[in-house]
Parts: C-alpha cells; sequence; structure tokens
C-alpha cells in the first residue's frame, strides 16, 4: 500500500494540464481490463436511460470510464494538495454558499450524489465551510486509513453512517455534514422508490433527522463545466412530506442533475441490486 500511494502521489503531482490526458489513458485501460465494473455500469445505464441508442449508451459508458480514471487524480488532488496549491491549480466556483448561513444557528444536512469526483467536491467546499461528513468504512483496513486520513485533511471529521447519534449531535450544534443516500445499503432503513425509471431501495431517514435536529436540507450538486469544476447549493423545502415523500423528491432532484451530466456519475455501482437482484448485474437485463 505505501509503494501504491506513493506512485499515486507522484501521478498527482504532475501539472493540472497533465491530469485530463493521463485520465484518458487509465480510462481506457480501466475499460478494458475491469470487466465486472464495465458490466455494472453498462447495465446501469442501460436500465436508466433507455431511450438512448446503442450507439449513445456506449458512448456515454466510456466517456463514464474517462471521468473514473480523472478520478484518481481528482481524488488524489483532494487527499494529498495543500488548499495553496489546489487554490492555484484548479479552476472552480462554488454557488450558493450564502445557504449555509442560519440566523437560528441550525445544522445543515448536506445531500449530494456520487459524483466521481465526489472527494475533490467535499475538499473544495471544505476549504469555505466548516464540514463535516457521514462515511461508510472501506473493506480493505489500509485503504480505510488512507481514505479517513485523506478525508481529515479538509473536513473536521467523519461519522459512520450506523452511527447517527454522532453526526445528528453535529447537526444540533449547528454543524454542516455531508450526506450521500443515493447508493443501495439493503432494507434497513430504506423503502423501494423510484430512481430513474426503475425502483430502488432507497434510505428514507431524512425526515427523521430534520424532526429530531431541525436541521435545515440542502443540495450539493456539482458538475465540470469544460476545465472548471462548479459547485451548487440549493435548498429543500420538506413541508409536509412523508419520509417516504422526501427521499423520493431527493432522488428526483439527483436524477435531474444526474441527467445533465450523466458521464460523470458512478454508474460503476449495483444500485438496484435489492430490487433487480444481483443475477441482473451479471446478465444485464
Amino acid at each position: 500500500m505505501r509503494i501504491i500511494t506513493a506512485c499515486w502521489k507522484a501521478l498527482c503531482s504532475l501539472p493540472r494540464s497533465w491530469h485530463q490526458r493521463i485520465a484518458v489513458v487509465i480510462g481506457a485501460l480501466v475499460y478494458l481490463l475491469a470487466k465486472d465494473r464495465r458490466r455494472i455500469a453498462a447495465a446501469n445505464i442501460n436500465a436508466c436511460m433507455p431511450s438512448l441508442t446503442s450507439h449513445k449508451k456506449v458512448k456515454l459508458l466510456k466517456a463514464n470510464f474517462f471521468f473514473l480514471g480523472l478520478s484518481i487524480l481528482d481524488t488524489g488532488v483532494a487527499w494529498f494538495w495543500s488548499n495553496k496549491k489546489i487554490k492555484a491549480s484548479i479552476s472552480y466556483r462554488l454557488d450558493g454558499l450564502e445557504h449555509l448561513n442560519s440566523l437560528n444557528n441550525q445544522g445543515n444536512l448536506i445531500f449530494f450524489k456520487h459524483s466521481q469526483h465526489l472527494e475533490l467536491d467535499a475538499r473544495l467546499l471544505a476549504m469555505h465551510a466548516e464540514v463535516y461528513g457521514v462515511a461508510r468504512s472501506h473493506n480493505s483496513s489500509e485503504m480505510d486509513s488512507l481514505q479517513t486520513n485523506g478525508r481529515l485533511s479538509s473536513i473536521k471529521d467523519t461519522a459512520n453512517k450506523n452511527n447517527p447519534r454522532k453526526f445528528m449531535k453535529w447537526l444540533k450544534g449547528g454543524k454542516n455534514v455531508l450526506y450521500a443516500i443515493d447508493q443501495d445499503y439493503g432494507w434497513t432503513h430504506s423503502s423501494k422508490l423510484r430512481f430513474f425509471n426503475q425502483e430502488a431501495a432507497t434510505i428514507t431517514t431524512a425526515a427523521k433527522i430534520l424532526a429530531l435536529t431541525n436541521c435545515n436540507l440542502l443540495f450539493l450538486n456539482s458538475y465540470y463545466d469544460q476545465h472548471e469544476l462548479v459547485l451548487e447549493m440549493s435548498s429543500i423545502d420538506p413541508a409536509d412530506l412523508t419520509p417516504d415523500e422526501l427521499s423520493q423528491k431527493i432522488n428526483n432532484l439527483m436524477e435531474a442533475k444526474i441527467t445533465t451530466h450523466p458521464a460523470e456519475y458512478l454508474w460503476a455501482h449495483r444500485r438496484f441490486k435489492s430490487t433487480l437482484g444481483k443475477a441482473f448485474y451479471k446478465t444485464g437485463r
């Protein structure tokens, strides 16, 4: 792991202007070699965007693997670079930061989607605001340690998604907490809701967290506009919505944003394994 990390740091230390060309090579190699990942991404794209022609689906899949390659470099930038170097080398824009200001000292639960550059998104936001995060432990203890240390270079602290008391305490204390719920975590605390045109196991705890902490609900969207990374913060109105309705509203918002820049989304996750079954990702049907 030390050798891998050293090579990763060396690769990321190359000029930012080189990163996209390197991403082309990495993305192409992963596309050719990582057959399981390619099959999962292709199955998700086929299920979520059935109106695309076969040619456009393949084009989207290959573009998605370019952003997967770029994500390796973006994550390295987020974990290994200094604030000074990021400000000097990364072109980015933050819109809607005023939503983090609360007259009543309320916390902000910030939902965001699994863009492949989400680590860099979090780092950029944390450079401009005090941010905490909800995370899932990595299966590898060495990678989990690297991931935790990398994230703590910017955000104040992380809480495991299975330890809600910790991050709800932050929200009660007026803190900003990042939380991504657009993955399949099984049926515990989940309902069968719509994501694109498919039923998906979706976490429905947003309403409960809101009731217990009196926090604000926000959404952080992110995308590349040419070579500029754009982060947009907006508010979510939960008024008079049931837990399922609120979670569906968040799903709909994520879907709209993903559709605008679909190549940047993490399609290589088995989002529908609890509804369509694990076999779906072996056959793609």
